[in-house]
């Protein structure tokens, strides 16, 4: 699975990108994961399975979706704030399995 991380600059979700790509080494999953900005997606959104939204941006969903074509949607902020992977990863397979 191809996971697009998207926030207002890239900055949050980078963080969240390497404690996710920990995670999945410790679990023995093999899954990509890039986090860009909102300037960003639409460059690059062709190369992912599924999009997942910062919640700081949440408000942009529904442009994300129209203008990707991709499932998508915003991770809550708890999950966020503290990298919880499993329920962010449990998103990501909903998210996998409508593609």
């Amino acid at each position: 699975m191809k996971i697009l991380l998207v926030c207002a600059g890239g900055m949050s979700t980078g963080l969240l990108m390497k404690k996710m790509e920990a995670y999945w080494k410790e679990n023995n999953q093999d899954h990509s994961i890039n986090a860009v900005g909102l300037s960003e997606y639409k460059d690059v959104y062709k190369d992912y399975d599924i999009v997942m939204v910062g919640p700081q941006v949440g408000y942009r969903l529904k442009n994300i979706k129209a203008d990707t074509g991709l499932p998508a949607e915003v991770i809550p902020s708890y999950d966020y704030a503290i990298a919880n992977c499993p329920n962010i990863m449990k998103i990501a397979n909903k998210l996998y399995s409508q593609k």
